[in-house]
């Protein structure tokens, strides 16, 4: 779901059904409007202050700092200033990160729109292809951008795909230079954001502008705030060799009075298959959802169709990373040439299986949907060496997060 902010601290919620947003149609052809909901949250700082004053929030110095800076950013928009400056929320996970960015969208009265970074850059590549054989597509992009919306909201700006360092190199451009304001979290300073990819100088451009064009603000308490305590809720469990599995007993009660099955489902284009699954719970084994080719479009389809996913057979994903490659092009032959050398990254042997726990994770947390996992390990050991290792610091934080009751109970 999108949410597209109105005037007087309204939200009006938009659907969009799974086929848009694998950009199977138009941006906004098909859109079902549902009844609109009224916030209360008039601005981040009065969010804070009635969090901490009145809901036991911890007053945390570095979230205050946050606070301050995306009030300034708050108030420049509601006075209508011509250049509002954008605010880059960054530091280690669980700091607040989100919930900050979202207090900020909530008491929005001008059009946003807030997004998981990678959705939108799933959308991005289906504009892109939509408009082939336009003139600077970029550019028509983000004149679109500009025209419909004044504040964008990304959740986990994190840049590991070469194909989206190279768009976002000029992209953030072009939008800033359309009025865009953009505010985002990330777990990196824009300095560290693709560092280490390949053609890394491509993705320069998109450093300058954020440093430009945005407040960077670093939100490294000593609080990790999902940590903090709640009702306990067992979404983990490790089960050794010769041990009875503990899924089924789970999936038995999470689908008390529905039908079960057990065929393969259709997810996009692909059909996965499943252990057992209900109308609202999936049961898959890992080596379904993670071990073969899926991505981040196929998670959100399981997403907008499950309530519950329960993943069993996890194993330990740590492994000695090898030796990074040289890729060089067939005519590049054997010998060494300076046009020619790339060198890959030092995977491991599970890191593709990885990038797709995460992504599905990720995909998980923010849609609120419980990932029930019974693995080989315990969580702290799924994956404690990798070329992942940073990336994989944020899955684990959001597992522990799961493992609490209050988690995925106000799904929408």
């Amino acid at each position: 779901m999108l949410c597209y902010r109105s005037g007087n601290n309204v939200v009006v919620p938009w659907t969009i059904s799974s086929a848009e947003r694998h950009g199977l149609a138009g941006i906004l052809a098909d859109l079902i409007p549902e009844p609109v909901i009224a916030m209360n949250v008039e601005s981040p700082l009065s969010a804070w202050q009635q969090a901490v004053e009145q809901q036991g929030f911890v007053h945390d110095p570095a979230q205050w700092q946050a606070v301050q800076v995306l009030q300034r950013c708050h108030e420049a928009l509601q006075q209508g200033s011509r250049e509002v400056r954008g605010v880059y929320l960054w530091g280690p996970v669980g700091r607040g990160k989100t919930w900050l960015m979202d207090q900020f969208y909530q008491s929005l009265q001008v059009p946003a729109r807030r997004q998981h970074f990678h959705h939108f850059m799933q959308w991005v590549h289906q504009r892109l292809f939509q408009l082939t054989g336009t003139t600077d597509p970029l550019n028509v992009l983000a004149k679109e951008l500009g025209k419909e919306l004044k504040v964008l909201c990304f959740d986990e700006l994190f840049v590991n795909d070469i194909g989206d360092a190279i768009i976002l190199g000029r992209l953030f451009q072009v939008m800033f230079d359309e009025g865009v304001v953009l505010v985002c979290t990330s777990n990196q300073p824009p300095e560290q954001l693709y560092s280490q990819g390949h053609n890394k100088e491509r993705f320069a451009p998109a450093i300058s502008a954020i440093l430009k064009h945005m407040d960077i603000v670093s939100v490294d308490g000593t609080e990790d705030h999902r940590l903090h305590p709640g009702i306990a809720k067992q979404r983990y469990w490790v089960t050794g060799p010769g041990q009875p599995s503990v899924m089924p007993p789970v999936f038995a009660e999470l689908t008390r009075g529905q039908a079960a099955f057990d065929l393969p489902i259709s997810v996009g284009h692909r059909s996965v298959r499943v252990v057992q699954a209900s109308d609202t719970v999936l049961w898959c084994n890992f080596h379904e959802l993670c071990e073969q080719p899926l991505a981040a479009g196929e998670f959100m389809d399981i997403c907008d169709r499950f309530k519950v996913i329960l993943l069993s057979d996890v194993p330990c994903l740590s492994a000695e990373q090898r030796e990074g490659k040289i890729a060089r092009g067939t005519e590049d032959g054997p010998v060494k040439v300076e046009a020619g050398d790339r060198e890959l990254p030092q995977l491991s042997r599970f890191d593709d299986s990885v990038r797709r726990f995460i992504a599905l994770v990720d995909e998980c947390y923010d849609r609120k949907v419980p990932v029930c996992i019974e693995a080989q390990v315990p969580m702290n050991q799924l994956y404690t060496q990798g070329y992942l290792e940073f990336a994989f610091r944020r899955t684990l934080s959001r597992l522990q997060e799961m493992q609490l009751q209050r988690f995925g109970t106000n799904q929408k």
